[in-house]
């Protein structure tokens, strides 16, 4: 092992003793003293699917008045494949409105999440989604979490079975405990560590949280190189051959600690689904045990398999693979990634069937002034004729939907201005993501989801005034260099310093091939927009023949 027992972190330690993820979760959500768990109960908690937060933006308020901060839980679904059945996206709909803020959010793993929901209604949450057959298993925490795949039908044929296969691969690597059902599904049952004994996790789980994302060529939706584990579909004259492998992508690090660093994930060769899925679910759960094995658990910022697969090498790595799964990799075969935006608008697929892609605006579900979004989803989803799928770009698409039952659902989203709220969306507004940050993740430096779409307005403008409003530009901001946002796998990257204040990075390609680059660092407002006059200028002038301003930037500024 790479880490000697008195070396590891406290989070290890917690989990070792944990009783199979139970800690002593049951007295703290018994508790009513506090709106808090117990300190080591935090770390476990996440491991079912929740973050213990609190409003930041309350914290002077609160102390002013002795009192305790305003704790409260974020609660995230597993949803491989970002899919949810009508029936359950109302449920969530009526979930959210009695426990949570409202407001339902799209992440850009491809799932939902409510916030704010106190710790008396964590446990009724956990069962009002368990009748509707969702969970929140392994969403968060140093496990396998929420796989997800290329979301929109058109992308080929085989979709569905790609799909499939992220749901197959969630479930197979699914923690054996019955902790869940145990703590919050009240299934009373006497901890047995026999019945429980999962040889994957063993009792000490992952150094650190794992995320695998599959894509079906030439559209990049799910980001895979920013995966722990890539699984690229290889589909040769409409046949599925198998998928290649991607190890060690990752993008968070630490502002002033070179030793951390983002990372795209890296090819180890191709295994074939022809005969049988077989090898391939074999090597995705021997990468996991390598990582298991061989990861750091004695500082958790160099935890994550990116590092390990750098500290092994990647030859090595592969070949540890190959000897724990009984066979040898074939070499990696050729693909072409082009694009990796969401497409808007209706759509028909190969099986005749219409999609709708909806413009969620960093992925928040509620109605805005110019559009009843999160009334218009409810209605489409009480006609029980639209499934949902979520996009890695924090969009949802409504799909499957007939000939017949087209005309209906357009209705709804005319009626509450859906439509326009969607076309009227500038393509930059369109291709923006952002993180949650302030005010309830504890890691932001700087604001995310409530600033971008301000910034963006301007930047439109700046755009405009270089008559370059209708260049397709990726931009991206997170609180924080922890990534959620993939802020540094973008044309233009604002990442979080301090309040107010982001690192300005550079050169992200449109496929998703490329990371960014820092180009200034530690700029406010008006800074930013300064600096990007000055650059859309230049690319105004100096561009070459159908050159999209990230690879300008890489050819001009930032290689």
């Amino acid at each position: 092992m790479s880490t000697e027992k008195k070396n590891l972190s406290p989070i290890e330690k917690i989990k070792e003793v944990s009783e199979g993820l139970r800690g002593t979760l049951k007295e703290s959500l018994k508790d009513e003293i506090t709106g808090a768990i117990r300190e080591d109960d935090t770390a476990l908690v996440k491991f079912h699917g929740m973050y213990m937060q609190d409003d930041r933006d309350r914290r002077e308020e609160r102390a002013a008045k002795k009192l305790e901060r305003l704790f409260s839980f974020m609660i995230r679904l597993r949803l491989p494949g970002g899919f949810m059945t009508p029936e359950q996206y109302v449920a969530t709909h009526n979930i959210a409105g009695e426990n949570s803020t409202g407001v339902i959010k799209i992440t850009t793993r491809q799932t939902l999440q409510l916030h704010g929901i106190v710790k008396a209604k964590t446990k009724p949450t956990i069962k009002a989604f368990n009748l509707v057959g969702l969970d929140s298993i392994a969403a968060c925490g140093d496990v396998n979490r929420n796989v997800v795949a290329s979301a929109n039908p058109l992308e080929s044929p085989l979709h569905e079975r790609i799909y499939q296969y992220a749901d197959r691969i969630s479930d197979y690597l699914l923690p054996k405990t019955r902790s869940y059902y145990d703590v919050w599904l009240d299934e009373e049952k006497i901890y047995n560590k026999v019945e429980e004994e999962d040889p994957l996790y063993q009792d000490r789980y992952l150094p650190r949280k794992f995320k695998i994302g599959l894509v079906i060529p030439p559209n990049n939706d799910s980001d895979v190189f920013a995966q722990d584990l890539g699984l690229i579909a290889i589909i040769d004259n409409g046949e599925l051959k198998g998928f290649n492998l991607a190890v060690g992508g990752g993008l968070s690090f630490t502002h002033g600690n070179p030793e951390t660093y983002p990372r795209l994930a890296s090819e180890i060769g191709f295994v074939s689904t022809e005969e049988s899925d077989d090898k391939l679910f074999k090597a995705v759960y021997e990468v996991l045990t390598v990582q298991r094995d061989f990861g750091n658990r004695a500082d958790r910022k160099l935890a994550r398999l990116k590092y390990t697969v750098d500290n092994m090498g990647l030859d090595v790595f592969r070949a540890e693979v190959e000897k724990r799964a009984g066979f040898a990799l074939e070499p990696a075969r050729t693909f072409e990634l082009k694009t990796r935006v969401d497409h808007y608008g209706w759509a028909q697929s190969y099986t005749g069937l219409w999609h709708y892609t909806v413009f969620v605006e960093n992925g928040r579900i509620t109605d805005l002034p110019t559009a009843a979004l999160k009334t218009a989803l409810l209605e489409v989803a009480q006609t029980g004729k639209a499934n949902f799928r979520f996009t890695c770009n924090q969009n949802v698409i409504l799909s499957d939907i007939t000939d017949e039952h087209k005309a209906e659902i357009e209705q709804i989203l005319v009626k509450h201005s859906v439509i326009p709220h969607t076309e009227a969306a500038s393509l930059v507004r369109k291709n923006s993501m952002a993180c949650v940050a302030l005010p309830t993740c504890p890691l932001a430096l700087a604001e995310a989801q409530r600033y971008l779409p301000e910034l963006i307005t301007k930047i439109d403008g700046v755009l405009a005034n270089h008559g370059l409003q209708d260049e397709e530009i990726i931009i991206r901001m997170t609180g924080c260099p922890n990534g959620c946002g993939r802020s540094v796998l973008s044309e233009i990257g604002f990442v979080g310093t301090a309040p107010g204040h982001y690192n300005l990075n550079l050169g992200g390609d449109e496929q998703g091939y490329r990371l960014n680059k820092l180009y200034k660092e530690n700029l406010n407002e008006a800074a930013i927009l300064q600096e990007l006059d000055v650059l859309f200028g230049a690319f105004k002038q100096n561009r070459l023949a159908g050159e999209r301003f990230g690879d300008f930037a890489y050819r001009t500024l930032v290689n």
